[in-house]
C-alpha cells in the first residue's frame, strides 16, 4: 500500500476530497543542494494535489488523515497511461512503414505517420474506455486508512528563570 498524509477539505457521502502536499525525494538525498531536481523544486515550489478518496472511517473536514493506494493499481494504471499509447504509436508506425513498402507507395514516411496517428487515436479511445471501467472500482481508488493523531499536545512552559545569586 502506498501511503501519504492529507487533510480532508470536503465530505460527500462515502467519499471525501483531500488535499495532499506533493513531495520530492530531495529531503532524503545527501546531495540535496547540488541536485538539479532540488533546484527545480525550489523554483517551481511545492504543489498541492486535490483528490477524491473513499472515506470508510467517516473522517470530517479539517482532519489530517493517512490515505493509501494499492501498489498493483498504481502499476496497472501507469502501464495503461504510459505504455499502451507508446506501444500503439510505435506498432502502428512500423505497420504503416511495412505496408507502404510492400505496396510500393512512394510516401513511406507519410503512411507511417498516418498509421502512427491512427494508433495514438485508438490508444486514447482505449484509455477512455479503461478509465470508465475502473472509475468506480474500489481497487483503483485511494482510500482514507486512518486519522492522524491530533497535533494539539500541551507543552509545559520552559522559560528560564534568572537566579540573582
Amino acid at each position: 500500500m502506498i501511503e501519504e498524509t492529507a487533510v480532508v477539505t470536503r465530505c460527500e457521502g462515502e467519499h471525501a476530497w483531500v488535499e495532499a502536499q506533493r513531495k520530492t525525494a530531495c529531503g532524503q538525498c545527501q546531495v540535496n543542494k547540488g541536485c538539479g531536481t532540488a533546484v527545480l523544486a525550489s523554483v517551481v515550489g511545492q504543489k498541492v494535489s486535490h483528490m477524491r478518496v473513499l472515506n470508510p472511517i467517516r473522517a470530517r473536514k479539517g482532519e489530517s488523515v493517512v490515505i493509501g493506494l494499492n501498489e498493483s493499481a498504481m502499476v496497472n494504471g501507469s502501464l495503461a497511461v504510459y505504455l499502451v499509447p507508446l506501444l500503439s504509436l510505435f506498432l502502428f508506425a512500423i505497420t504503416g512503414k511495412v505496408l507502404a513498402e510492400q505496396l510500393m507507395i512512394n510516401a513511406v514516411e507519410g503512411v507511417s505517420i498516418l498509421f502512427a496517428v491512427f494508433g495514438m487515436v485508438l490508444a486514447i479511445a482505449w484509455l477512455r474506455a479503461f478509465n470508465r471501467r475502473v472509475a468506480n472500482d474500489s481497487r483503483y481508488q485511494p482510500v482514507i486508512l486512518q486519522r492522524m493523531p491530533s497535533a494539539g499536545l500541551t507543552v509545559a512552559s520552559s522559560t528560564p528563570t534568572l537566579n540573582p545569586d
